[in-house]
């Protein structure tokens, strides 16, 4: 997606199309024959530069983008994301202040990469916002949606929360609209683990594991689809501990695992790096060997099973000097 220079490629393309007697039509101006009018009041004209996939953004969603926002005649944006490689996610409604461009947002589909020429009164007013916009400007604005979560279904539930009727109120919803809420916590938690930032990753993780320990199940069916919609929670919790370097509550949660699955990999594999975190390494060893009989030919349970068989032998050598050691020093003081 291309930003700087965004205003030169206007007028090269103004050069080469137009003859000299039309080429005094702003930049702006060229562009607007191009665009639809979203709104019908001429506010808000769109270009679609790249179509997206899907579903448009819906309300309430928390979307991520790479933005730019341009002034005429400026060739550099007066502010963009673009070197940002994880813009944050932002909440419609709340973040997104721009009512022009959160109207505008709203049409976009996930992958699409838009143009909008914003009127005043959907930008920055009157008034402008000294010193970078000048009173009554129009702005353009380029943006493209890399991903975007309805998370108005878990405002929802999250209010629900508060105000203490959570749990009667839950019971009353259709179980997939539930786990379509633990889905979106999830896809949350992951796009901070996959930040790095393992405490926030965690904490949607958690969420959505409440949400599911909530539900007062009547069935055999729904206890069976709670359980699977809480197995990769536990598998994820206990990954993000393992990364907070907490292991004895990585251990907690792959148990928990396992007590889903007892043959689950994932979670053998994750009991296995919190034991040799925790030093106990006949334990590691175990769940690794466990976890190898399921795929004999993983890499990472290979090698994570050599490095704990390497710890483990040099951790009995070291012991079994130690006691020769205070051997011979009670030797020698009984000969004394």
């Amino acid at each position: 997606m291309s930003r700087n220079g965004l205003i030169s490629s206007l007028r090269r393309l103004i050069n080469d199309e137009e003859p000299l007697e039309t080429r005094s039509p702003s930049p702006f101006e060229q562009l607007r024959p191009r665009m639809n009018d979203i709104i019908g009041d001429g506010g808000i004209l769109k270009e679609v530069v790249q179509p997206g996939d899907g579903p448009p953004v819906p309300e309430n969603a928390s979307v991520l983008i790479h933005y730019s926002g341009f002034l005429e005649y400026s060739d550099q944006p007066f502010e963009t994301t673009t070197h940002l490689k994880y813009p944050r996610m932002m909440k419609l409604g709340r973040d997104v202040t721009l009512a022009g461009l959160e109207l505008g947002l709203l049409t976009m589909k996930k992958g699409e990469f838009s143009r909008f020429l914003l009127q005043p009164q959907y930008a920055y007013g009157e008034m402008g916002c000294p010193p970078f916009i000048p009173a009554a400007a129009v702005v353009l604005y380029e943006v493209q949606i890399l991903d975007y979560l309805d998370s108005g279904q878990v405002d929802d539930f999250i209010t629900m929360s508060v105000v203490g009727r959570l749990q009667e109120q839950q019971n009353t919803v259709p179980m997939s609209t539930l786990l379509e809420v633990v889905n979106t916590l999830r896809s949350f938690g992951n796009r901070f683990f996959n930040q790095n930032r393992y405490y926030n990753a965690k904490d949607r993780y958690k969420q959505a594991m409440t949400l599911l320990g909530n539900r007062e199940t009547q069935s055999d069916l729904e206890k069976e689809r709670i359980k699977t919609a809480l197995l990769p929670l536990y598998l994820n919790i206990s990954l993000a501990e393992l990364r907070l370097e907490r292991p004895h509550k990585a251990l907690k949660y792959g148990n928990k695992a396992l007590e889903i699955d007892s043959a689950n990999t994932k979670a053998l594999f994750r009991c296995g790096q919190a034991y040799l975190e925790l030093h106990e390494y006949a334990s590691a060893q175990c769940c690794l060997t466990s976890a190898q009989a399921q795929k004999p030919f993983d890499s990472d349970i290979n090698n994570l099973l050599r490095k704990v068989t390497m710890c483990y032998k040099d951790s009995l050598d070291k012991e079994k000097d130690l006691y020769s050691k205070m051997f011979r020093e009670l030797k020698g003081s009984v000969k004394m």
